[in-house]
């Protein structure tokens, strides 16, 4: 279909829907999808629900109130306690079934209460190429998503929020705090705290599109590719922002931040299943043909970091297949100027 036609289905799809009660972040797609609802059926027909609790970053809770303000958008807002669920805090792979059944009887209950017919979500035509158990939660509650059903996708979504003014339609994705802390590592309110923290003091720096993966000893910067070298350039001011804010040790990914990286894990990719273990300096392995690692560390909650000192992300690149093949999950370098001149991994440099 083209852009216009799909734009036309969304429209049909949101009148077959009547009322509309819409799952509404502040992100790319809940701007939109409110946006579209409010003027294809009325304020009057239309409600958008932010679900809060200590895993929505406070960044996009200002976004999400600036684009009610400034469109019009009905508005109100939810506590949710997903916090309190132990099979959310597990941080297993399907953590996000655990909060969207949180969040969507909350949601159907308010549409009941102010008698509208349906709740939405904004879940967009690429989503159903990723991992999202949400999705099921979703469909357990009869919770629609139109713009997946009109196949929009993101970049439709963007350049049709772009057309309309929406200052959201370069702003990055920006998913729930619980997001940055890899699978098996436990959600608790200090950690998401840390993170958020952390993001604040990167965004505060310039940084535009990163992740702060928090993996309970260390967290793992993940910027832009573009971005590398500015963060290389800017090391030792990152590692002091950290130190001063009594945060974790930051390392930077060398591979940089790539959409659905947390879902990699599902997939083993190669190699042994048990990484190198702590302080594992010296230790050598094979891979990747005849690329060797040099000497290195462990790090993490899952010992799944190879820690290069002394090498450039560059460098540190080109050794992620041998990494993998021992059984690492990330190639970083750290971001501490001590520990960047240390002499395990100068043979990378």
């Amino acid at each position: 279909m083209s852009m216009d036609e799909k734009v036309e289905r969304l429209r049909e799809i949101l009148r077959e829907c009547g009322s509309v009660c819409i799952g509404y972040s502040g992100g790319v797609d809940s701007v939109f999808l409110a946006y579209m609802a409010v003027e294809t059926l009325g304020a009057d027909r239309v409600l958008a629900v932010t679900g809060r609790s200590a895993a929505y970053p406070a960044v996009q809770h200002d976004v999400a109130l600036d684009c009610v303000r400034r469109f019009g958008i009905p508005h109100d807002e939810i506590e949710t306690d997903e916090l309190s669920d132990p099979d959310y805090t597990a941080n297993p792979a399907n953590r996000c079934y655990y909060c969207k059944s949180e969040l969507w009887p909350k949601l159907q209950e308010v549409a009941r209460q102010r008698g509208l017919r349906t709740v939405l979500d904004g879940s967009n035509a690429d989503d159903a190429h990723d991992y999202r158990p949400g999705f099921t939660a979703a469909q357990e509650h009869s919770v629609r998503s139109p713009l997946l059903e009109a196949g929009l996708t993101k970049d439709d979504i963007r350049e049709l929020s772009r057309q309309r003014g929406l200052p959201t339609w370069d702003q990055p994705s920006a998913p729930c705090l619980s997001s940055r802390l890899p699978y098996g590592v436990a959600v608790t309110p200090a950690r998401l705290r840390q993170v958020e923290d952390a993001e604040t003091i990167l965004r505060d720096m310039g940084f535009v599109v990163f992740r702060v993966r928090h993996h309970d000893d260390v967290l793992r910067i993940e910027v832009a590719p573009d971005e590398l070298p500015a963060a290389e350039r800017q090391a030792a001011r990152i590692a002091g922002a950290f130190h001063a804010a009594a945060l974790p040790q930051p390392l930077l990914d060398a591979e940089g931040y790539r959409r659905g990286a947390l879902n990699e894990v599902l997939v083993r990719i190669g190699g042994s299943s048990d990484p190198a273990p702590a302080g594992a300096s010296g230790h050598h392995a094979r891979g990747g043909g005849d690329v060797a690692l040099p000497e290195h560390e462990a790090a993490g909650h899952h010992r799944d970091i190879c820690v290069l000192a002394g090498c450039s992300t560059a460098g540190a690149r080109e050794l992620a297949a041998a990494a993998r093949t021992a059984g690492f999950r990330y190639v970083a370098i750290p971001l501490d100027p001590a520990l960047r001149d240390s002499a395990a991994g100068a043979a990378c440099a």
